[in-house]
């Protein structure tokens, strides 16, 4: 079994997979490590990675990228509305106010959400994974951003359950590169922990982590983040400034052709990267619109001021990654810098002067998520045996709870999940109900949130139950911020408390509850006595109790599992996600019936080049002038069928012209091959007679004179029949065939073989004595 890990990249993919030798990066089918981040739908088969990427000019409104920044959005969020005018492919609403993408394929319009495209996305990296690791791959963790709401989280493991993968963690990007980085330190201080900021600059969005490292153990202190300051932006600086400078000189609005924006943001992107080496560099696209080729020109110094404004934004998200660690930058003892935006040389310069140290780059800026996330797979797997190393990670939103009668929350914070929440964390919480209630989770700090994310996470439904008593009954509650940075609810139950003796005297108990071990708190209202703990246990089945006369009562409590049920807002449902497998294996069928028919079509086409080539050189001896006539005319009928009628048909026409060039061709081509299969079989032939006229030397004389007539007899055969086949031409079909040469060969063999077997004198069983031995029955002296 195979474990990998997955960095989904908002404009690459990278697949990470743990061997027993350590973690190797997987080339997909061009033998590159990073797959593009593409689907793209032409007339009748879906085009995933490269092939997509090659696609998208010639279907542009059907080629869907960067579908990382859509995923678990609201469609009317002006956020989302800036972000989805940059794309080709139209968009609207959908009925619980997602993103719905809408095209065209097989003829017809056909809508899909992000989910099910990135589900598209996940099918093809497996399918990389296992032609690479040549066996199956379920078990995997997945890179996200630290700012994925708990929507975002959903929306990610549903699109790999549609892809057949089993996610056994979602982990943040600076956790994967911090696991990377620490779990091969050798140098770790006895004076105290290391502190080690990692930034990541990618494609769309800025992440900042802080680190901080001891033996055998890492714990994430912060994170924070810019999720719309990244490599494209600085990119998007370079089309704005030479689509202005096109429209001036040309006349061409690049903005009103979807196919003119893909080739120009496709040239700013390589021009960005030669500026980060060239002080100048130059942009050249050959018929960019209205058959107008295009140049331009930029200086390094110019591409810079107009970036400015990126690069003081960069401050922000550092500055507050330290503040929420509680850190000085002297405190700091390292800064790395990753990510595929980070090599634009201003950066480095604005993060230098921020951290009064030059960030340094000892990890593969594009690998590093991937690699971390394969580890931590390992680390999770059974398969595999990894050192001891500890990661903690932390969670970067606050968490509240609710009921319908008010907040529930613990008094010291007023949250149950504060920011910087270790992950995974439980906590229990102990509510007194007589029916069914619901819990509402919710992000308690609207400012910390993304924009465009909504405050509420999910719902949960308790209940059924019943009580056998009129007063409400004690409902214990587990709630978890389970390993992928997901609320859930694990359990539920019902605790009915008994005591032996009904009429108890004396002082009363309190309404609230026992505090049970654990960091607690608890808040009480007139309708609700609530409390959360950190710890796990819970108060004994049975415990004495003492009643105002000194009397020893024993009181026993019982438990009842209630049922719960999960509404996460937005999310998909069970049989959402069973639909969308549904369609996705649907889909996945008619991509492989069409790399099918590509595969008939370009052996006929394979066939019909080589066959000419052959016919008038290896063939053209065992041909008539008819049939090298005839062939050749049906080989110039079906090239320009496949050029013309024939471009577009299916794997069974394919297959018919197929076979039907080789009901003309096949003749002459075993003519061909028979001719060096009969000399062979010849030589085999001879060799087996010459073989038996050796062997009969040691037989009777009537026995050898069968054998050696035997052999006569084929070998006079085998020349008359050979001076007969010599007289003819090798254009016509042969008199003597190679397999008739196998057969008399093999009668011969057969009727020596029986001769010379029935005929060799078995062993007597007194040749296996010594000559001292006696011959007695039992081989034993008597007296």
């Amino acid at each position: 079994m195979s474990v990998v890990g997955f960095d989904i990249g908002n404009e690459n993919c990278v697949i990470s997979a743990a061997k027993h030798r350590g973690i190797d990066v997987l080339l997909n089918e061009e033998s590159n490590r990073e797959t593009p981040a593409v689907v793209s739908f032409g007339e009748k088969q879906r085009f995933m990675g490269a092939a997509g990427v090659a696609s998208a000019m010639m279907h542009p409104k059907s080629t869907i990228s960067q579908v990382k920044r859509l995923i678990g959005l609201n469609f009317s969020e002006p956020d989302i509305q800036n972000e989805l005018r940059v794309f080709p492919f139209k968009t609207s609403e959908g009925p619980d106010g997602g993103i719905l993408i809408h095209l065209q394929y097989l003829s017809e319009s056909l809508t899909l959400t992000p989910i099910q495209i990135l589900a598209m996305l996940f099918s093809h990296l497996k399918e990389i994974a296992e032609k690479n690791l040549e066996t199956a791959v379920s078990d995997c963790v997945i890179g996200i951003p630290s700012y994925f709401s708990d929507l975002q989280r959903h929306a990610y493991l549903n699109a790999a359950e549609i892809a057949g993968l089993k996610t056994l963690r979602l982990m943040h990007d600076g956790t994967a590169t911090a696991l990377g980085y620490g779990i091969y330190r050798t140098d770790s201080s006895e004076s105290g922990p290391t502190h080690v900021v990692f930034i990541d600059i990618g494609h769309c969005d800025t992440q900042v982590t802080v680190a901080s490292f001891e033996a055998g153990q890492m714990k994430i202190l912060s994170h924070a983040f810019d999720k719309s300051l990244g490599g494209r932006d600085f990119d998007e600086v370079l089309f704005n400034y030479f689509a202005v400078q096109f429209k001036e000189q040309y006349h061409i609005d690049v903005y009103s052709n979807a196919r003119a924006c893909i080739r120009l943001r496709t040239a700013c992107e390589k021009l960005k990267k030669v500026l980060s080496a060239n002080a100048e560099a130059p942009l050249n696209i050959e018929c960019l619109m209205d058959e107008k080729d295009v140049k331009g020109f930029i200086k390094r110094e110019e591409f810079e001021k107009l970036s400015m404004g990126l690069l003081e934004r960069m401050r922000l998200p550092c500055n507050k990654a330290l503040v929420d660690a509680g850190l000085t930058l002297d405190m700091i003892n390292s800064v790395e810098l990753v990510g595929s935006g980070s090599r634009v040389p201003a950066i480095t310069r604005m993060l230098t002067s921020f951290f009064n140290r030059e960030p340094r780059r000892t990890l593969n800026a594009s690998e590093c998520v991937a690699r971390g996330c394969a580890l931590q797979c390992a680390m999770l797997s059974p398969t595999f045996r990894v050192r001891d190393y500890e990661v903690q990670d932390s969670f970067p939103f606050s968490i509240g709870f609710s009921t319908e009668e008010g907040p529930v929350c613990t008094l010291s914070n007023g949250m149950l999940f504060p920011k910087g929440q270790p992950v995974p964390s439980m906590k229990v919480l102990t509510v007194h109900r007589s029916s069914t209630f619901r819990l509402e989770a919710f992000y308690a700090d609207q400012n910390e949130l993304p924009s465009g994310v909504s405050p509420q996470i999910s719902c949960f439904t308790i209940g059924p139950f019943q009580v056998s008593h009129t007063e409400k009954a004690k409902v214990k509650v587990r709630v978890q911020l389970n390993i992928h940075g997901i609320v859930s609810l694990e359990s539920a139950c019902l605790v009915e408390e008994q005591v032996d003796d009904s009429a108890t005297r004396g002082n009363r108990h309190s309404s609230v509850d026992k505090v049970e071990p654990g960091n607690t708190s608890r808040v009480s209202s007139d309708a609700v006595h609530s409390h959360a703990e950190d710890g796990s246990s819970l108060q004994p089945e049975s415990s004495p109790m003492s009643s105002s006369d000194g009397t020893r009562k024993k009181r026993s409590s019982r438990r009842l599992e209630i049922p719960v049920s999960e509404n996460v807002y937005g999310g998909m449902t069970k049989a959402d996600v069973l639909k969308a497998q549904e369609r996705e294996v649907q889909l996945t069928q008619q991509d492989r019936i069409m790399e099918q028919t590509k595969d008939r079509k370009n052996a006929l086409e394979s066939y019909v080049y080589d066959t000419r080539n052959k016919l008038f050189n290896t063939y053209k001896s065992f041909a008539t002038d008819s049939e090298r006539e005839g062939i050749s005319t049906n080989l110039q009928q079906t090239e320009e069928w496949l050029y013309e009628d024939g471009d577009d048909e299916s794997e069974r026409v394919y297959t018919g012209k197929l076979e039907d060039l080789k009901k003309l061709v096949d003749p002459i081509e075993s003519r061909y091959k028979d001719e060096e299969a009969r000399a062979q079989a010849t030589r085999d032939l001879l060799k087996c007679i010459v073989e038996y006229r050796m062997a009969v030397k040691s037989l009777p004389t009537c026995d050898r004179d069968v054998v050696i007539n035997e052999c006569n007899k084929a070998e006079q055969w085998l020349r008359d029949r050979t001076q007969q086949q010599d007289s003819l031409p090798k254009n016509t079909d042969p008199l003597l065939w190679s397999n008739e040469i196998k057969a008399k060969a093999e009668a011969l063999d057969m009727t020596c073989k029986h001769i010379l077997r029935s005929k060799a004198s078995p062993p007597r069983p007194e040749d296996n004595q010594g000559p001292d031995v006696p011959h007695t029955a039992d081989n034993m002296h008597t007296d």
